[in-house]
């Protein structure tokens, strides 16, 4: 029997001081789903090379987007990631651009970068708007409910963040959490363009965590 050939799925790390990281769990998850997982440092100058070398892309969570740099007021409890990691995400994002057949999957942070960089705005702390809204912080459970026939599957998740798109512009959405919180996003154009505003990589269920990445790799194959 001839196996599938296991496709390389690179994975955006974070930076923490003087380290390049990723969690584990990312790691595992893209092993558990068929890839070779390949963590991609945050250089600007080398996401495109990068690219060509990989053939899929998970784009990771981490801290809070700086949108003071896009001449936006940053809401006071925003937590920035280094400066460092958001040029290269938003460079990675860019060269994405011109493959749109490479396969792409946002993870929570992963999920906003791909909003903002097609000009969608930021609720930057949902506790602003939502008096429950700790539901989606600490690896909390909620339920989301996916649209039939899309990408995803309905069922619970687990969250870890306090920012969100407000809008889709270029996207379909196509998942919500019960509160109306965008959990899902797919640009429709392109071969597999995926956000998910939870962490599939921690989440339990099979259809909302291990199939969502297993899904990116068999795109990517």
């Amino acid at each position: 029997m001839t196996l599938k050939r296991r496709p390389l799925i690179g994975i955006t790390a974070d930076l923490l001081g003087d380290y390049a990281r990723n969690r584990r769990t990312y790691l595992d998850m893209v092993a558990a789903a068929g890839g070779i997982p390949v963590i991609l440092p945050p250089n600007a100058a080398l996401r495109e090379e990068m690219l060509d070398r990989v053939d899929g892309v998970v784009i990771t969570g981490g801290d809070d987007i700086d949108v003071s740099r896009f001449g936006i007021p940053l809401h006071p409890k925003a937590e920035c990631m280094p400066p460092e990691r958001q040029d290269a995400e938003f460079a990675l994002l860019k060269a994405l651009d011109a493959r749109p057949d490479k396969p792409v999957l946002g993870i929570c942070l992963g999920m906003q970068l791909m909003g903002v960089h097609r000009g969608n705005q930021l609720i930057q702390h949902l506790g602003d708007l939502l008096p429950d809204a700790d539901r989606h912080r600490n690896d909390a459970i909620h339920p989301v409910e996916a649209e039939r026939g899309s990408l995803l599957k309905s069922g619970a998740v687990r969250s870890w963040h306090h920012q969100a798109i407000s809008e889709a512009k270029g996207f379909d959405i196509i998942a919500r959490s019960d509160d109306g919180v965008i959990e899902g996003i797919v640009d429709p154009s392109r071969r597999f363009y995926l956000g998910v505003q939870w962490h599939p990589e921690r989440t339990e269920a099979t259809e909302t965590g291990l199939g969502v990445v297993r899904t990116l790799v068999e795109h990517a194959r």
